[in-house]
């Protein structure tokens, strides 16, 4: 066997090396984009839980408030339990620090005890510089960097942000601790900065030697006066639950790279389709001379392996080299946000290697299965005269309506740990199903089409070879209908989901500009704008009215990520809120919530029922009547795609009833003249820099400790601005699958041009009894343009409706079990029809040139080669 591959193959191998080149290529990309995919995802995944780590240590267990945080009273309690070996406190912050170059970046700020930290947290300890005095680690405005934050720091001096005033404070050393940018410093001084005195965010306990961490957790929770809304749970969950959130996103980038070496597996297969066919008679040749059928096949199948390893090497280098540039260009973020801030370094996974090359492998394999299995079948006798037709295998339809009906009922499976595993096997046996049903559709379509093109020559003898050698006109357009189908779903899921952005943005977008003071939701505690601040903005000349908007990160559960509190104007929440159906009417005695999709399914918070988790939370939020219970009644569903984690929607009124908190963190204002939204936003930025954002408690702090204009603190937009760079972030992140629909194309297309050899090549003898008979070589390729032309317009066909089919599933079933929101299906038929008119241009194209060669003066000539 290795002698006919060093010879025979070979030969082939170096006679047509451009062909060959293109199926390793195919294969290369497959396993380089999934590869490189795999190396990014888990070397961001890795630094962020060593971020993690360094930052909340190694305690037995961690105590957090439902809030986020929580009167220090609690400390005393628990340091003095007797159960209890260590106690360490912690009050951790999102802010923003002003660069060097003045934008704003966001910066961690994490307070500790000094004292304590190094038994628990050790990368947390102050490491003060050479010049500072020690005890500057209880200093109060004095902080401590890690290596991402220094990069903001001008000079000693590092601005931190606290409501709408920049305070300057000094750098006195550095922290171990990797992640994203850090700033460290003493707890007492962290309170005095941010207004948080009496607070903490968490505790971090030790145990001492032989607690049972269970127990001691149901006894301290179990008791009666133990504070609402606090909960301890072991340290790793933020870690875990990371890995949770960001498992379907990473999945998903996963198997769109491996789209790529799905087309992949169908080049292989149309270029050693096209390669056994010009070698049909060498095949036979073989065979005479006592090369058995089944080595036959198992010397077309080393072939594909060969591509294969050399695909799978070539792919596995370049997606190291491709994921190394991308860490460093990009960081470990592909556009999820995720792993925003991390800059990992690349972690090269051996078994990751190995898992994606056996998959270039098997895609090779797979691919060159059937010329295979052609090679193996080939009559020796008829091939040598070159009577050997294309072959095909023949399939009964009743294999593709099992398939298709075992898709469908996969698509009511739910996802597996979060991914839709179900979902991706349901697209797999529908794509599977829908290519074995191509000879069924062959003959429906062209059983009718052959009574019109009855009285013309070539349309009739195009229209009746395809109609009597379906199988073969179904693996030569079998290429293009994967890989349209895959364009096609991709193109109406990309549409559907662009459609379902701009909707949703019409809606939360009603006023004409907003003003923001924070992007992240674990700094909205600090950065905020105050009661007199929204007052003062909505008496501003030119302003109508002002909305305002506050919110709120709640730890619900303690294995699930925070969601976010929004309290707004609720009043008709069928204007305000892009529901999912109808609102119920909120029963007397109970406040009404509006959940977003993924609460549903995160948290179970159905509509109809009285979701008792928020009840507990308020209980630690309400400062102002601990006594009433409030009872939250879910009245509707709506639509968020900004928070995947989860998001409840209250009326605002309601919230400072309860909690007594007037801050706001968005303004949206509406204008009298939109006309006038740049001087409205000079307004609002000199009631910024009179002072007006700032809170009672901090005017000292503000005078003797800020620097810079307030102004440059806030962010603002028009509804139309913040449309139009939402819509180009999204499609800036789904370019991607642009590039893939043409790769897919690509391939496809050139699959028919290999078919289409293969089977011109084969059919020299017909073309030149055709030349007997009086067709023109012109009418010869016309015959076979016609051929073509039919052949993909059956694949664009199947390809259309497959690709619909898909998109449903994609639509209705992966998104929503993916990432918890749902969208409207919306057909973009313009470029769907177009894109199928350019398969069916282009099929036409490469059939007329795949016949020029076999339509020549030898196709005359082999008419001979039987005497």
């Amino acid at each position: 066997m290795f002698d006919l591959l060093k010879t025979f193959s070979w030969q082939e191998l170096i006679q047509h090396p451009w062909r060959n080149a293109a199926a390793v290529v195919a294969v290369m990309l497959g396993v380089a984009l999934a590869f490189s995919v795999q190396l990014i995802n888990a070397s961001a995944l890795d630094e962020f839980s060593q971020a993690v780590r360094s930052v909340n240590g190694q305690p037995d267990l961690e105590l957090r408030s439902v809030r986020g945080s929580f009167d220090e009273a609690v400390f005393a309690r628990v340091a003095r339990h007797p159960q209890v070996r260590l106690a360490s406190p912690v009050l951790e912050l999102g802010s923003y620090t002003q660069a060097p170059d003045g934008h704003r970046a966001a910066v961690r700020v994490v307070g500790i005890d000094a004292l304590v930290v190094p038994f628990v947290a050790p990368d947390l300890m102050p490491r003060p510089l050479a010049a500072v005095d020690r005890l500057a680690l209880f200093a109060p405005d004095t902080v401590f960097l890690n290596a991402a934050a220094q990069k903001n720091a001008q000079g000693s001096v590092l601005r931190l942000q606290s409501g709408l005033q920049m305070h300057a404070v000094t750098v006195a050393g550095s922290v171990r601790a990797g992640g994203a940018a850090l700033a460290v410093m003493d707890i007492g001084a962290a309170q005095e900065l941010f207004g948080k005195q009496g607070q903490l965010t968490r505790i971090d306990l030790r145990l001492q030697t032989g607690v049972d961490a269970g127990a001691f957790m149901r006894e301290l929770q179990s008791a009666p006066d133990w504070p609402p809304g606090l909960s301890l749970s072991p340290p790793g969950d933020a870690q875990t639950q990371a890995q949770d959130l960001s498992r379907a996103y990473r999945v998903n980038l996963s198997v769109l790279a491996l789209i790529a070496l799905f087309t992949g597996a169908f080049l292989v297969f149309s270029v050693l389709s096209l390669s056994v066919a010009k070698r049909a008679q060498q095949f036979a040749l073989l065979a005479v001379l006592g090369l058995s059928a089944r080595k036959r096949l198992a010397l077309v199948l080393w072939e594909s392996l060969a591509l294969g390893v050399i695909g799978s090497a070539a792919g596995i280098a370049l997606g190291t080299a491709l994921a190394a540039l991308a860490l460093r260009l990009l960081g470990g973020d592909l556009g999820g946000g995720f792993f925003s801030g991390v800059s990992p370094q690349l972690q090269w996974s051996g078994w990751a290697a190995l898992g994606y090359g056996v998959l270039g492998l098997v895609a090779a394999l797979v691919g060159g299965w059937w010329p295979a299995r052609r090679a193996q079948g080939l009559p020796p006798a008829q091939t040598l005269k070159g009577l050997e037709g294309a072959q095909g295998i023949r399939h009964s339809h009743w294999i593709s309506i099992v398939l298709i009906a075992t898709s469908a009922l996969l698509t009511r499976a739910p996802a597996f740990f979060g991914i839709p595993l179900a979902a991706y096997v349901s697209v797999g046996l529908l794509l599977v199903g829908g290519i074995t049903a191509l000879p069924w559709l062959i003959g429906v379509l062209l059983d009718r089409l052959a009574p019109r093109v009855a009285r013309h020559t070539l349309p009739l003898l195009a229209v009746e070879r395809a109609r009597r050698q379906r199988e073969s006109a179904a693996v030569a357009v079998s290429g293009v209908v994967a890989s349209l189908s895959l364009a096609v779903a991709l193109t109406v899921m990309v549409a559907s989901f662009r459609e379902s952005v701009t909707v949703w943005l019409d809606r939360v977008l009603p006023a004409d500009l907003y003003v923001r003071s924070s992007r992240s939701l674990s700094a909205s505690d600090t950065v905020y704008f105050t009661p007199e601040f929204v007052r003062a903005a909505g008496q501003l000349p030119g302003v109508q009215k002002v909305q305002t908007q506050r919110l709120v990160s709640l730890k619900l559960d303690p294995a699930q990520p925070p969601v976010a509190l929004i309290a707004r104007d609720l009043l008709e929440p069928a204007r305000s809120l892009p529901l999912v159906g109808d609102a119920l009417a909120v029963p007397p005695g109970q406040i009404g919530i509006y959940v977003s999709e993924a609460m549903v399914d995160l948290h179970g918070a159905r509509v109809g029922t009285v979701f008792a988790p928020l009840s507990a939370s308020f209980r630690a939020l309400a400062p102002v009547d601990r006594s009433q219970a409030a009872s939250f009644f879910v009245a509707g569903v709506w639509r968020d795609y900004a928070r995947q984690s989860g998001a409840i929607a209250m009326d605002q009124r309601v919230f400072e009833r309860l909690t007594g908190d007037q801050r706001a963190n968005d303004l949206a204002l509406w204008l009298n003249n939109p006309g006038e939204a740049e001087a409205v936003q000079q307004a609002v930025r000199a009631l910024a820099d009179r002072g007006l954002g700032v809170a009672h408690g901090e005017e000292a702090a503000a005078a003797a400790g800020s620097q810079g204009n307030a102004s440059e603190l806030l962010e603002f937009g028009t509804a139309s601005q913040i449309r139009v760079t939402s819509l180009r972030i999204f499609d800036r992140s789904f370019a991607v699958t642009y590039w893939l629909q043409a790769v897919a194309i690509a391939i496809g297309l050139f699959g028919v041009a290999a078919s289409f050899s293969a089977q011109v090549l084969s059919r020299r003898k017909e073309f030149g009894l055709l030349a007997h008979l009086g067709l023109s070589r012109r009418q010869i390729l016309q015959l076979v343009a016609l051929e073509g032309g039919a052949w993909t317009s059956v694949g664009a066909i199947a390809g259309l409706g497959l690709g619909l089919a898909v998109s449903v599933v994609l639509v209705h079933v992966v998104n929503p079990q993916s990432f918890h929101w749902t969208m409207e299906l919306m057909l973009p038929w313009g470029r769907l029809l177009l894109l199928c008119l350019a398969v069916v241009l282009a099929g036409t194209i490469t059939a007329w040139l795949a016949g020029r060669a076999a339509a020549g003066k030898n196709a005359v000539l082999a008419v001979k080669e039987d005497w």
